[in-house]
């Protein structure tokens, strides 16, 4: 293997979590109407036997701005898609109509708030412990290429200081995403 695929490989995987961390943070309600908030709730369907996104069921459509309208292609599938609202960690009261669900976003109070910087502050633990195991996969990609001669000591280091870099490159992004996010649910 040679340093540039090896650094090419960690610096995707650091990539990866950033991209796996703001995904994370769209179903993070700031007490505004988004179809992000419920798309990627898992739906689990008695008639298919199955569990679906939420997406790959219905349209998820925003009417009001605090107020999401779920229009399920399949009519039958209301009532599990109502069921999977309600279950969820999100705090939402869905009311299922005919062949659609109104879903209003309530105000968010103070505890819900500092409930959900505390959430936003785990999942940018979660990113950095990500951030860090790309990090250690790097470093042991130096010392086996090191090893195996195709890296010389001067060589190694150099590769252990880019591999550094990109980390704090990628931690940096993580705290300035998660400080963003923050300070959008903190708002009144």
């Amino acid at each position: 293997m040679d340093p540039e695929t090896s650094l090419l490989e960690v610096e995707e995987a650091m990539s990866k979590a950033v991209d796996y961390l703001l995904h994370e943070f769209s179903g993070v309600r700031t007490g505004k109407a988004s179809p992000s908030l419920i798309d990627n709730l898992d739906v689990h369907v008695h008639a298919y036997g199955s569990t679906s996104k939420l997406k790959s069921l219905a349209v998820v459509s925003v009417p009001e701005p605090r107020m999401l309208m779920v229009q399920p292609f399949d009519p039958s599938t209301t009532q599990d898609i109502d069921r999977a609202i309600r279950e969820s960690k999100l705090g939402l009261n869905p009311m299922a109509a005919d062949r659609s669900i109104r879903v209003p976003i309530p105000e968010l109070s103070e505890e819900r708030r500092r409930d959900m910087v505390k959430m936003i502050k785990q999942l940018a633990e979660e990113a950095k412990v990500r951030l860090r195991a790309a990090r250690k996969d790097g470093m042991d990609a130096a010392k086996k290429m090191k090893a195996e001669n195709v890296l010389t000591e001067d060589g190694q280091k150099d590769f252990e200081n880019d591999v550094q870099e990109l980390t704090n490159k990628y931690t940096k992004s993580v705290d300035e995403h998660a400080a963003a996010k923050e300070e959008d649910l903190m708002k009144v």
